[in-house]
């Protein structure tokens, strides 16, 4: 394969492209080093990617289409993995056109790029924020989601919505991936695991949002990029059973697929912090927290459909997970 990863500097672009490298497929990083958070943790990961012949860095923004499609012609690429984006739930609320700008425009333009020019497969971030208000666990994407909490849900639904017109229009196969609580190590600054540990070590009050008692079913880094890796290869196709009396929502009569990734374990984040804790060999400082606007208390993934389609299910522990994340973070920020 010949692929473009955008965001290939972020947490999860970072970890798959260099998965992809390894594998012997040549890797097209889009990233335009925006300093949403520290710029020197994305560029040491590009530094460790660019160690391969098989990695090259381009530094286009999603949203300057004339770039972005000039990139497209040029390289030909068989295969998309859309990551970039604006990310995070809480700036959404501070700052809404950056999410407009980067999730709806630059998205547009990913998909106007795989449409003119014979992308195999595009397989793109959705997010779990986007079941919203449903509260019916595990959350499955065979369920409507209708009633989202932020405006970072909002595009991501609206990505999903977008590529299911252009798999209707021009026939492009499209896949999108709801991403639950990804960590481990290489993370992004503004995760909990990462605010978390950094205070802790520093015996500084972590902030505890909902009293503790958020339930999530964190993912780790391994098990995502091993999803994103095989749904890749399967490339979506129509599902033949699909009814229009009956619309199942991550399927469609044409090439489109929407797929939970999650560790299909609920963890309290009480729980989390434990662990945190006894790996750091330090006791955290609560400073107890109301929930935030536009969070949810509990997200739980239904992975059925991961399991039957392309045969993986994660399965990392908490435990292996954090202990794995500090070992990094003590190393990198010689702590």
């Amino acid at each position: 394969m010949k692929l473009l990863v955008t965001g290939a500097a972020g947490f999860i672009g970072f970890h798959l492209s260099l998965r992809l490298t390894n594998e012997g497929h040549e890797v097209v990083g889009l990233d335009n080093l925006d300093p949403y958070y520290d710029v020197n943790l994305k560029k040491a990961r590009l530094d460790i990617l660019s160690q391969s012949e098989l990695f090259r860095h381009v530094n286009i923004s999603l949203q300057d289409e004339r770039s972005m499609s000039d990139l497209f012609k040029t390289e030909k690429f068989t295969h998309v993995i859309n990551l970039a984006a604006q990310a995070g739930v809480r700036y959404s609320i501070e700052n809404p056109m950056a999410y407009v700008n980067t999730n709806l425009v630059g998205f547009a333009n990913v998909l106007e790029g795989c449409r003119h020019n014979e992308v195999e497969h595009l397989v793109y971030a959705s997010s779990s924020s986007v079941y919203g208000m449903n509260t019916k666990m595990p959350l499955s994407p065979h369920e409507g989601v209708d009633h989202p909490m932020s405006l970072y849900a909002a595009t991501k639904k609206s990505n999903e919505m977008m590529a299911h017109s252009y798999s209707n229009l021009y026939d492009l196969p499209t896949t999108g991936l709801r991403f639950f609580t990804v960590y481990g190590p290489w993370g992004r600054p503004d995760m909990a695991l990462f605010l978390f540990t950094k205070n802790i070590l520093e015996e500084k009050p972590i902030n505890v949002f909902n009293y503790g008692k958020m339930r999530r079913d964190f993912t780790y880094i391994d098990d995502i990029v091993e999803g994103v890796v095989r749904v890749t290869k399967n490339i979506a196709t129509a599902n033949p059973d699909w009814d229009g009396d009956n619309p199942d929502p991550c399927t469609s009569s044409n090439p489109y697929r929407v797929y939970n990734i999650g560790n299909n374990q609920v963890v309290e984040l009480s729980r989390y912090i434990e662990v945190i804790e006894e790996v750091v060999g330090k006791k955290a400082i609560y400073n107890y927290m109301p929930m935030q606007p536009g969070d949810v208390p509990a997200t739980e993934a239904d992975v059925s459909d991961l399991m039957q389609d392309v045969g993986f299910k994660p399965d990392t522990s908490i435990e292996f997970g954090i202990r794995k994340f500090i070992e990094w973070y003590r190393e990198y920020y010689n702590a």
